[in-house]
């Protein structure tokens, strides 16, 4: 299948613009300071605004809706003017010891009050970031192919992990999370990878950024055929998650998809305080999660915005990242590698295990 062609840098910059002078009118601004990642990377157009993992911007965005300014850190001027940053900004200098957001003159207003207006101006999907966040999942989901598909049981979770995330780097995707669990670690919802064998079965689970967005996905490997407990719990859990994708519903509070979440664990044999083990996911984009559901997210579903929800259980778990196409019979699942085997569960492919 040929990818879509993404739309030139810049095609959405207008409408983002807008999007924030309505904010900024609404909350009687004239002017406000962008200084976190996720809105940056946004406003900027997929700009990399930092120079690794969890590292703080290396600038920040003077920003009206009309005119921005940047503040950049003057070792970094010249790779961000020549490769990330759209010609429509002015760009300042800023001393390297000093912070770019406590570089800015004056007392401008920060971020601070208007993080729920951030996440809802950037909710609803652009066509330019809907090509780039097709690409980026469909080779996500290749490259976990890729890597499991060349697995052995006595390949350490660590030798894994590497393998995927050199693939990641080698497409230009930042590998912000590689998670693996082999047999013996299953039972850990966050299993940071450690020396031992991949053994009979092994998760892995992927957070990749590239253009400011983040595709997030789990895949399973298994080297003999599944025990009927894990059979069972894994087609379960599937049907947990499809009661998921069905209550997330424009115009539902993440609270609102959430209690259903709750509700669908016992309905499919699970206990009714499993959701309560792990977080299940939430709206997705320029943060893994922006942000996660809670019992009091408040942030309203709204069409065109992408999800990644990850219902787990003991042993189980699925994720992956997708978007609700207005209209569409069912969510669009950007995560998709053709040669992954598959199930479908209520009319949307999902993964099934690969076996070796």
């Amino acid at each position: 299948m040929t990818p879509a062609p993404i739309p030139p840098p810049g095609a959405d910059r207008p409408e983002k613009r807008r999007r924030l002078r309505d904010l900024l009118d609404r909350a009687g601004l004239e002017r406000v300071l962008l200084s976190t990642g996720p809105t940056l990377a946004w406003y900027l157009d997929g700009a990399r605004v930092d120079v690794g993992a969890g590292a703080a911007p290396v600038l920040a965005v003077v920003a009206d809706g009309r005119d921005d300014v940047v503040h950049c850190a003057v070792d970094e001027i010249d790779r961000l003017r020549a490769e990330e940053l759209p010609d429509d900004v002015e760009v300042r200098p800023v001393p390297w010891p000093v912070p770019p957001a406590l570089a800015v003159p004056g007392d401008l207003p920060g971020e601070g009050g208007l993080e729920a207006g951030l996440r809802a101006a950037r909710a609803r999907l652009l066509p330019a970031e809907r090509a780039r966040y097709a690409d980026l999942g469909r080779v996500c989901a290749e490259v976990l192919t890729a890597a499991l598909g060349a697995a052995e049981p006595t390949e350490s979770e660590r030798g894994l992990a590497g393998r995927v995330g050199g693939l990641l780097l080698a497409h230009g995707i930042d590998p912000l999370v590689v998670l693996v669990a082999g047999h013996d670690r299953l039972g850990l919802r966050h299993p940071v990878p450690g020396g031992g064998p991949l053994g009979r079965r092994a998760m892995v689970v992927v957070c990749g950024r590239r253009h400011g967005l983040v595709a997030n996905l789990t895949r399973w490997v298994a080297f003999e055929a599944p025990d009927p407990a894990t059979a069972e719990g894994t087609g379960a859990l599937l049907e947990v998650e499809a009661d998921v994708l069905a209550a997330c519903r424009p115009g539902r509070t993440l609270a609102e998809v959430l209690q259903d979440v709750a509700r669908a664990y016992p309905r499919h044999g699970f206990s009714p305080r499993e959701w309560t083990n792990h977080h299940q996911g939430g709206p997705t984009g320029y943060a893994g999660r922006d942000p996660r559901a809670t019992p009091e997210a408040a942030d309203v579903v709204v069409p065109g915005q992408a999800f990644a929800w990850n219902p787990t259980a003991p042993g189980v778990k699925v994720e992956d990242t997708l978007v609700l196409d207005p209209g569409a019979a069912g969510p669009q699942v950007l995560t998709v590698d053709p040669a992954w085997p598959t199930v479908t569960v209520r009319g949307v492919p999902r993964p099934a295990e690969l076996r070796r």
